[in-house]
């Protein structure tokens, strides 16, 4: 055999069509060595890169060292997304940032990619993320899939929203607008000079919010910073968006809700991002919006439980705003027609100023009134205590439609709820699963609630009687009952998942349930409070504050002299607060009833749900603040008897010791995650018990 030749010699030898693809492979070979070598080679200039890793482990919950290389050097930049080598898999993560020395003695990994260009985490809110997440013991990956919605990229492709022109705002309509809300004026001031005034605002009834807010957020634009407004739900939404474009003019804001669709809802985040808009209306998630030059902070209606995330670690909006206020030097402001114990904390401390109506404009914006178990009610209507709807409430709903549209609040959505024997008043049940039956429709038979068994021929097992009662009535039976009692008017729904944004200003009766209130054309003539004592009932702690709450909203959209009438125990405090109009005295009394049981806000509570043996973990595991109480374990929900289901525990300390618990539970949060414990859903300050 002959010795080899080279390798020039043999490719001589084969047919020219080999010939060509072996020299082309040899050549995208020499190209990829030559790739790699570049990117293996590290730059000079900060050649650290601090990436947050998107990972849900408490104990893995800190920025990690890579290197960047030659080829990443223009493109790893603070703030973007980028792709890293973690335990032998790509994960996602963001560059925190660039520095020249790391403390890890060893070699650095280098970064896999950068994902995109566009940086879509601000020092600003990366910083608020941290805050957050020790505040309430969870992890920064958690709350950044809060903060930064998915990457969507042909929205990130398109070119940059152009900067609208000079945004309307006239001082003199401001300043009107505000009147009677003092000391509101001053507020708008503060705004435009680049102050930073904190507010907690009370509101008549009849007030246009959403063209306050709007003005106070157009003062803050003429001082040349932005504004991020908060509101609970998509109907809000649509009712400041609409305030903005009519104060500021187009293109001067955009709306951030989380049913906007990725792509629209990535294109607005960018406009932000990029700081070609610095207006923003939102639901929750908005609070984490990256506005530039923040200037105001603002938030509509606090105690609505869609304040309140529902994901891990919990946090809630009104929290947010307010470390961001402080940490960007911003100004607060706390609105609503009801305040909450916690904004009337705000008020009592110091920390915010309130901004309240005066007598005169609170008595003139709408008459409160009580029907159906006063002693003179009971002389003129005996059927007044067990009439849903008295005499005197028919009379106020007939001369109402002669001026406008007339609302009609019950508390309960559906037909009837709930049924009782007509005869012995018992509770009509399921035979088959003992389950609370219900009507759904004027002529549908009982079925059960919880199994959906229908029950034709339903006998009451204390008398037996077969008559049915409904003492808890929904709001379709009761656009039922008034269609058949006012003919030949209008009646509609809101409620459930068919919920109206507005109505037109014509006469017709408006049946909504709680948060569904459609607002009017000019304001309801009246509004109609139903079935109070329903809302008086539930077992939780802000259940009289709830309650005012929402009967202060839907009497916030009566029109100018309005009528507001409620069915109920004139003698109730929540009840007198509204006649009277004085939410702020209302929550000052509950938060001293609240100061002496030692309940929030005086003290701070968390909450640890899991099963038995996880909570005894917990228990094992947590390092209590001095002055932390133990309440529980309590079953989650009723047991059968022998079964274990998931229980709660309650930690409660001293609100001085609200940090120091905090830094205990995402402690234990990282023992268990390193530890690779039974999971235990931690709560830090729960909205409700």
């Amino acid at each position: 055999m002959t010795a080899p030749g080279s390798d020039a010699d043999q490719l001589l030898e084969l047919p020219g069509f080999v010939r060509d693809r072996v020299a082309e492979g040899r050549a995208k070979a020499r190209a990829t060595k030559q790739r790699k070598a570049a990117e293996a080679q590290i730059t000079e200039r900060d050649p650290v890169a601090q990436v947050l890793v998107d990972l849900p482990l408490a104990h893995l919950d800190r920025p990690f060292d890579y290197a960047v290389p030659v080829a990443m050097d223009e493109l790893a930049r603070p703030g973007v997304r980028v792709k890293v080598r973690f335990a032998g898999q790509d994960v996602d993560g963001y560059l925190l940032a660039r520095v020249a020395h790391s403390d890890h003695p060893g070699r650095l990994a280098p970064l896999r990619r950068v994902v995109s260009a566009e940086r879509v985490l601000s020092p600003q809110v990366a910083s608020l993320t941290a805050t957050i997440a020790e505040r309430y013991a969870g992890t920064r990956s958690d709350v950044l899939r809060l903060a930064v919605p998915a990457r969507h990229a042909t929205a990130e492709r398109e070119t940059s929203t152009p900067a609208p022109t000079a945004a309307r705002w006239d001082p003199a309509a401001a300043e009107e607008a505000w009147a009677g809300h003092e000391p509101g004026g001053a507020f708008l001031r503060h705004l435009r000079d680049d102050g930073a005034p904190r507010s907690v605002w009370h509101a008549a009834a009849g007030t246009d919010w959403p063209l306050l807010l709007a003005q106070a957020a157009a003062a803050t634009l003429a001082g040349g910073r932005g504004s991020l407004l908060v509101v609970p739900d998509r109907k809000a939404v649509a009712r400041l968006s609409a305030a903005l474009g009519r104060v500021l003019g187009p293109g001067h804001h955009v709306a951030l809700t989380a049913d906007a669709g990725p792509a629209e809802r990535y294109r607005s985040f960018l406009a932000v991002s990029r700081g070609a808009v610095r207006v923003v209306v939102g639901t929750r998630a908005a609070a984490f919006a990256p506005v530039h030059d923040l200037g105001l902070v603002a938030l509509w209606d606090d105690g609505d439980d869609n304040h309140a995330e529902q994901r891990a670690p919990y946090p809630h909006a009104r929290e947010v705003l307010l470390l961001r206020a402080a940490q960007e030097r911003a100004a607060a402001l706390i609105g609503g027609f009801a305040l909450t114990v916690e904004a009337d904390q705000l008020a009592r401390t110091g920390w915010a100023h309130p901004i309240a109506p005066s007598r005169a404009l609170a008595r003139g914006r709408a008459v409160v009134g009580v029907t159906g178990a006063t002693d003179f009610d009971l002389e003129r209507d005996p059927l007044a205590r067990v009439s849903r709807v008295p005499r005197d409430a028919f009379a106020t709903i007939k001369s109402a439609l002669e001026l406008g549209p007339v609302l009609v609040q019950t508390p309960r959505r559906g037909y009837a709820a709930a049924l009782a024997c007509d005869t012995c008043r018992t509770p009509a049940r399921c035979r088959a699963c003992t389950g609370p039956l219900q009507l759904t429709g004027p002529v549908t038979p009982p079925r059960c609630r919880w199994c959906g068994t229908q029950a034709d021929a339903w006998a009451c097992s204390t008398c037996g009687g077969h008559g049915l009662r409904a003492p808890i009535v929904g709001d379709a039976r009761t656009a039922e009952e008034l269609g058949r009692a006012f003919p030949g008017v209008r009646v509609v729904t809101s409620s459930g998942d068919r919920v109206l944004e507005t109505v037109p200003g014509r006469p017709a009766i408006v049946v909504a349930t709680p948060g569904a209130e459609p607002a009017a054309e000019s304001g309801y003539a009246a509004v109609l409070l139903l079935d109070t004592w329903l809302a008086l009932g539930r077992p939780d702690l802000r259940t009289e504050e709830e309650a005012l709450r929402r009967w202060s909203n839907a009497a916030g959209l009566v029109m100018p002299a309005g009528r507001v009438l409620l069915v109920g125990d004139p003698a109730h405090p929540a009840v007198q607060a509204l006649v009277r109009w004085d939410q702020p005295g209302f929550a000052a009394r509950e938060a001293e009833q609240r100061a002496l049981a030692h309940l929030p806000p005086a003290s701070r509570l968390a909450s640890l749900t899991g099963d038995p043996g996880a909570l005894a973990d917990a228990r094992t595991l947590l390092t209590l603040p001095e002055h932390a109480e133990l309440l529980g374990p309590v079953p989650v929900d009723e047991q059968e008897e022998g079964e274990e289901g998931e229980q709660r525990l309650i930690v409660r300390v001293p609100r001085t010791e609200g940090a120091a618990l905090s830094a205990a539970l995402g402690e234990l949060q990282r023992l268990r995650s390193a530890r690779r414990l039974e999971a235990v859903r931690i709560q830090v300050d729960p909205p409700s018990l």
